[in-house]
């Protein structure tokens, strides 16, 4: 959220964080009674603070808003703050005084050319239907009891992970590598290299990284653009007047 209002950074992800913008303490209510013949009486939770952004709103039930929506397979599902029944509400307080980040002018030229990709994406739009599906699934709550519909029912959903299988075997291309100081510890360490050829085989298949990467792209475009206009510039003859 910082990042954010200082304008030093795009916020890529689903549609909101999840909404949680207060502080909890757990009192243990055993220490209130000795030699109790009720056993554990357990805990009780209490809310005690609440925190704000520094432009002055809560990230309570809104959370911090992405902005740039990439879909994602949760997304349709109501499982966070706002869907809670006795969530408190958002509000907001008097902003803190603070200066803008200023050396970096094209966050909307980024963010918009992040979208075009996004809605042009076919592995995106699959992402997409995979989550309305997902979603329907999740409504469902009769089944039948018969057999023969039963294994029906199971055919159209072996047909259906068909479908949505493109996106476990999607590949995004990039190559990964672990930094210098851990390439020596890898070559000693074979538990540690395990894990580093897993993790790096999950983040060749990361579609959501590789959209990250192209939206520094644009901003590191924009930073090299100005650099060469402040260079040009300099290098023009002063007229004398």
């Amino acid at each position: 959220a910082a990042m954010q209002d200082y304008k030093r950074a795009v916020v890529i992800g689903s549609k909101q964080t999840y909404g949680k913008g207060t502080v909890q303490n757990v009192i243990d209510l055993n220490q209130f009674v000795r030699g109790s013949s009720y056993g554990d009486l357990g805990a009780l939770k209490t809310t005690i603070q609440k925190f704000y952004r520094i432009n002055g709103g809560s990230t309570q039930l809104e959370g911090v808003a992405s902005d740039v929506v990439m879909p994602d397979k949760y997304s349709y599902l109501k499982m966070g703050e706002r869907d809670e029944a006795e969530a408190m509400p958002w509000d907001k307080i008097d902003a803190a005084d603070y200066k803008l980040w200023t050396k970096q002018t094209n966050f909307d030229t980024a963010i918009l050319n992040s979208k075009k990709r996004i809605e042009a994406s076919q592995a995106m739009q699959l992402i997409d239907e995979n989550a309305k599906w997902l979603d329907l699934r999740n409504k469902e709550f009769q089944f039948s009891l018969n057999i023969d519909k039963f294994k029906l029912e199971q055919k159209k959903l072996d047909e259906t992970n068909k479908k949505y299988k493109a996106l476990s075997d999607y590949n995004n291309k990039l190559v990964f590598k672990s930094l210098p100081n851990e390439e020596l510890l890898i070559k000693t360490d074979v538990a540690l290299k395990e894990k580093r050829d897993r993790w790096h085989e999950s983040l060749s298949k990361d579609i959501y990284i590789e959209e990250a990467i192209h939206v520094l792209d644009d901003l590191q475009a924009d930073g090299q653009r100005k650099e060469l206009s402040t260079k040009i510039a300099e290098k023009q003859p002063k007229i004398k007047s």
